[in-house]
């Protein structure tokens, strides 16, 4: 069993149940608007195939669906004892929040901008490893996975691995401790990659962003959370990790009900507002859906976001998506005034995201009439 999966318990593992609980959207006050499907121009023909693909393993372990079309709910289902108050281990979803947070920092003028170094907020380290690399390491380096030390998820070899942060007593010296990446005579080096960033995932980037965060705002990561994006979303309970030395854990394993996932991806599309307020700016926004890095994962990557490419009968369209581990993901898509929730506990399994996005791609894309 991963270390991931032991480190962050997962709320949502209940016993399946092979029907989805499929009631119809209901308005909450301070929830979501029901939206008829027909009326937005969507078959429901679709989206009950939508869940019967799901009940039948199309996308298995799957906990929830929800589809928003302009800012109505038209479509909420929930499988295998999963319903409207359950709280989802959305794993490395927690980056692209964790991003907003540094968007609302920025806002606050409690961080300088993402040109600010790194090192900066650290000035009570004296990390190994002290060179010009590091010192050169900025916040636009974290965000966008591209900083110059040596940290890649998806290499089991890296000094930075995730894994190895995990069994470490001090997370955040664990970071700043990593030595200069190197470049393999097959790699691209930053100059020559696209838009000048030699992509690399690396969880241990986004919760040194968090780290930043609680020292910039003197805040707990979770209380910060709360006051800055939270609670002006109406977003009652959600759950944040913390580090082994207890920094919180910007890189993954918050939990939040799946209408409220909803709230941030609407607040995504909707340039930072939510019922008139404007609780993240329209620039951070802006920046953070921005092409900045080319990923080895067919996508393209802004700040703590994916862009994926989809099929909109002759034409295509992108998708900006906070992704997690079990095929989690938020899909935003500026082009159709959509979003959609999957929630998913397929954690470490191949093809999960694919599943994730095929659902989006065969039942969603396909639906308006």
């Amino acid at each position: 069993m991963s270390i991931l999966l032991r480190l962050f318990p997962v709320a949502v593992l209940l016993l399946a149940a092979s029907a989805a609980c499929a009631a119809p959207p209901m308005a909450v006050a301070e929830d979501w608007p029901a939206g008829d499907p027909a009326g937005h121009g969507f078959d429901p023909a679709r989206l009950a195939a939508l869940d019967a693909a799901i009940n039948s393993g199309q996308a298995p372990d799957t906990t929830s669906v929800l589809v928003l079309h302009q800012g109505a709910l038209i479509h909420e289902a929930y499988f295998n004892g999963a319903d409207r108050e359950t709280l989802h281990n959305t794993r490395s979803l927690t980056k692209s929040v964790t991003a907003l947070l540094v968007g609302a920092a920025i806002d606050r003028g409690l961080i300088d901008g993402v040109s600010a170094p790194v090192l900066g907020y650290f000035p009570d380290r004296t990390p190994a490893h002290a060179g010009a690399f590091k010192d050169a390491i900025t916040l636009e380096d974290l965000l966008t996975m591209s900083a110059a030390w040596e940290c890649d998820d998806n290499n089991s070899f890296s000094a930075g691995n995730e894994e190895r942060m995990y069994v470490s007593a001090d997370w955040t010296g664990f970071t700043l401790d990593l030595p200069e990446r190197g470049y393999a005579p097959w790699n691209l080096r930053p100059a020559e990659s696209p838009h000048g960033r030699a992509f690399a995932y690396c969880t241990a980037n986004s919760f040194l962003l968090g780290a930043i965060v609680e020292r910039a705002t003197h805040m707990p990561l979770a209380q910060f959370a709360a006051d800055a994006l939270e609670r002006p979303l109406g977003i009652r309970t959600s759950v944040w990790q913390r580090a082994s030395e207890g920094v919180g854990m910007g890189g993954g394993g918050t939990q939040y009900r799946s209408r409220d996932l909803a709230k941030l991806g609407q607040l995504m599309l909707d340039g930072g507002r939510w019922k008139g307020r404007q609780v993240i700016s329209a620039d951070w926004i802006e920046a953070m859906t921005q092409v900045r890095a080319q990923t080895p994962f067919d996508a393209e990557y802004g700040y703590q976001m994916w862009r994926f490419t989809f099929k909109d009968g002759a034409r295509l369209l992108h998708a900006w998506t906070m992704s997690g581990n079990g095929g989690n993901a938020v899909f935003v898509v500026p082009e159709k005034a959509l979003v959609m929730v999957v929630t998913r506990t397929r954690y470490n399994q191949r093809g999960m995201h694919e599943q994730t996005r095929a659902l989006l791609q065969d039942f969603i894309l396909t639906a308006p009439q």
